[in-house]
């Protein structure tokens, strides 16, 4: 048996052997990214934005404003969340606020889309009126 071909299967047992050798248990993840607490800052966070969406359409008919108002409404609601939190109430979290900015784009677009398809609805005059 040559040098080259022991070497080899040393090099395969070796490498065998730390990948079958058994980790070190880590500690769970105190702020998991899909913990349940991220489904209701989700949740939260675009119900504002579309409840912020329609309360401004009784106010302005430009979409622009709509998406904003909305958005900041629960964008800033979420950041208050954080900072209350922040201040010994709860734990703070990076983590929240990103799903509160997830949650608010989401809620944003599901309100625009709805504006728009009841504008597109409307002007074809497909409802009674």
């Amino acid at each position: 048996m040559s040098g080259r071909s022991r070497l080899g299967r040393h090099a395969l047992g070796a490498l065998a052997l730390a990948l079958l050798a058994p980790r070190p248990a880590r500690a769970a993840d105190p702020d998991p990214w899909f913990g349940r607490d991220k489904a209701l800052h989700f949740g939260a966070s675009a119900s504002l934005a579309i409840g912020g969406y329609g309360l401004t359409s009784l106010a302005t008919d430009d979409r622009r404003a709509r998406l904003g108002v909305g958005g900041a409404f629960a964008f800033s609601i979420g950041i208050a969340k954080e900072l209350w939190d922040l201040d010994g109430h709860g734990d703070a979290s990076w983590r929240d606020l990103t799903w509160d900015a997830i949650g608010t784009v989401t809620g944003l677009a599901v309100a625009g889309a709805l504006d728009w398809a009841i504008q597109r609805v409307t002007r074809s005059g497909a409802v009674a009126r």
